[in-house]
C-alpha cells in the first residue's frame, strides 16, 4: 500500500531521499534521451539521410539536428497542455503514466525506419518531458519543506545533469559501436526502470480537485511569468547552440578523433552536475542575484570557448564552464517561475521546461543556420553568446519592471491607508467664537 502524503504525514529522511532518488532516475532518463542525439548527429545523418550526407556532411548534420528541435518542440507543446489537464489528479499517478509514455516514445524512436517517422517520434517523446519535471519539482519541493525548495528542485535535476556525465557518454559510445538505434533502446530501458522506481518509492500526493484548466491558464495573465519564459528560452539557447554541435566542434575544430566526443560530453555533464547543485544552494539565498551571476558567467565562458576552441585543453576547460554556468541557472529559473505564478503552480513548474526547450530548439536552429551559411563550427558558439546576452537583458528588464510594480503597489496601499484614516477621523467643525 503506497504512502499517502498529506499535511499530517511525516516521512523519514530516508524515505524522502529514496523518493527524490526515484524522481531523479526519471530525470536521468530524460537527460539521456534529450541529449544523446548531440553526440550521434553524424551517425544519424549518415543512416537516415545517406544521399544528403554523400553530398555534404555539414548539410546532413544540420538537417539531422531537426530531431533535437522536434523533441524540444514536443516539450514546448506538451508541458503546458498536459500540466494544465492533470493538475487535479494525484501526482504520483500522473508521473507513472508519463514514465510509460517516455518508454513507448523512445522505443519508437529506435525502431522507426525513416527520417520523417523518427522526427515525428521525437516530437511525441518530448510531450511528457515538461509535465514530468514540473510535477517532480513540486513533489520534491513539498518533500524538502520550506526554505529548501531550490535544493529540492536541484536534487531532481541532478538526475538530468548526471545523465550528461554518465548516461549520454555511455549511450553515445554504444551508438557509435552498435548503431545509433541501440542508444535509444538503452534509454527506453532506463525509462522503464524509472517508472518502476517511482511506483515503489514516491508517496501518493493529492492533486487539487478544484483546479481546472481555465484556472491554471490564468498564469499567463502575469507579466512576470512572460519575462521568466523570455529569459529562460532565449538565454538558455546559448547552451544548446554549443551542445547541439559539440561533436563537430571536437572533431572538426579541435581536430580530435570521434572517440573523444563522449569525453567532451562527460566533461560538460560534470560541469552541469556541479553547477546545478551550486545553483540550487545559491537560489535559496537569493534568486535574483543567482540569475544575474550565472547569466553573466555564461556570456564570459561562451566567448572564451569561441576564442580557444581550436586548442583541446582550453576547449575542454570551457566546455566544463559552459555546463557549470548553464545548469547553475536551472534551479533559479524554476524557483523564480514558481514565485511569480500565484496558485497555478503545476502549470508554472512545467512551463519552465517549455522555456528551456524553446531554448533547445532555438539554439539548435540558430547553430544549424550559421553552419549551413558556411561560417563553420565555431559560429554556433558566438551565436550562443549573443542569445545568452539577450537573455540577460530580459532579466534586467524583468527586475526593473518588478521594482516598478512593487513601488506602484506600495503607493496604492499608502493611498488606501490615508483614505481609511481620513474616513475614521473626519475633520472637526470649528468652535464658534
Amino acid at each position: 500500500m503506497p504512502t499517502i502524503l498529506d499535511g499530517s504525514t511525516q516521512l523519514s529522511p530516508t524515505r524522502v531521499r529514496l523518493a527524490i532518488l526515484a524522481l531523479a532516475v526519471g530525470a536521468f532518463g530524460i537527460g539521456t534521451t534529450e541529449f544523446v542525439a548531440m553526440g550521434l548527429l553524424p551517425n544519424i545523418a549518415s543512416d537516415l539521410l545517406p544521399e544528403l550526407a554523400a553530398r555534404s556532411q555539414e548539410q546532413a548534420n544540420a538537417q539531422a539536428a531537426w530531431l533535437i528541435t522536434a523533441y524540444a518542440l514536443g516539450v514546448v507543446v506538451g508541458a503546458p497542455t498536459i500540466a494544465a489537464l492533470v493538475a487535479r489528479y494525484r501526482r504520483r499517478t500522473v508521473l507513472l503514466w508519463l514514465g510509460v509514455a517516455f518508454t513507448v516514445g523512445t522505443a519508437a524512436s529506435a525502431v522507426l525506419p525513416s527520417f520523417g517517422l523518427v522526427l515525428a517520434a521525437r516530437f511525441v517523446a518530448g510531450l511528457p518531458h515538461g509535465a514530468y519535471f514540473g510535477i517532480a519539482a513540486l513533489v520534491a519541493a513539498s518533500l524538502m519543506g520550506p526554505g529548501k525548495r531550490g535544493r529540492g528542485v536541484a536534487l531532481v535535476m541532478t538526475g538530468l545533469t548526471i545523465a550528461n556525465v554518465v548516461g549520454v557518454p555511455i549511450a553515445t559510445w554504444l551508438g557509435q559501436l552498435a548503431g545509433w538505434r541501440s542508444a535509444y533502446l538503452l534509454v527506453a530501458g532506463i525509462f522503464a526502470i524509472a517508472t518502476v522506481t517511482i511506483w515503489f518509492a514516491v508517496p501518493v500526493q493529492p492533486g487539487n480537485p478544484a483546479q481546472t484548466m481555465r484556472r491554471e491558464l490564468r498564469v499567463f495573465r502575469r507579466s512576470q511569468v512572460w519575462f521568466v519564459l523570455g529569459f529562460g528560452s532565449i538565454g538558455f539557447g546559448g547552451l544548446f547552440a554549443v551542445y547541439s554541435y559539440l561533436a563537430p566542434l571536437v572533431t572538426e575544430v579541435a581536430g580530435e578523433s570521434a572517440s573523444l566526443v563522449p569525453w567532451a560530453l562527460a566533461t560538460m555533464g560534470l560541469g552541469m552536475t556541479i553547477g546545478n547543485l551550486f545553483g540550487g544552494y545559491l537560489a535559496d539565498r537569493g534568486v535574483k542575484r543567482a540569475l544575474l551571476v550565472f547569466y553573466a558567467m555564461m556570456i564570459v565562458v561562451l566567448v572564451a570557448l569561441a576564442l580557444t576552441a581550436a586548442w583541446t585543453p582550453t576547449m575542454f576547460a570551457f566546455v566544463f564552464a559552459v555546463g557549470f554556468a548553464s545548469q547553475g541557472l536551472g534551479p533559479s529559473i524554476q524557483t523564480r517561475l514558481m514565485d511569480v505564478a500565484g496558485d497555478s503552480q503545476s502549470l508554472a513548474a512545467a512551463l519552465n521546461h517549455s522555456a528551456l526547450n524553446i531554448g533547445n530548439a532555438l539554439g539548435a536552429f540558430v547553430g544549424g543556420v550559421v553552419i549551413a551559411a558556411g561560417f563553420g563550427y565555431v559560429a554556433p558558439v558566438w551565436a550562443g553568446a549573443v542569445l545568452t546576452a539577450l537573455g540577460l537583458v530580459i532579466v534586467i528588464v524583468s527586475f526593473a519592471a518588478d521594482r516598478a510594480q512593487l513601488r506602484a503597489s506600495l503607493a496604492r496601499a499608502n493611498a488606501a491607508e490615508e483614505r481609511r484614516i481620513a474616513d475614521h477621523n473626519p475633520p472637526t467643525a470649528p468652535i464658534p467664537v
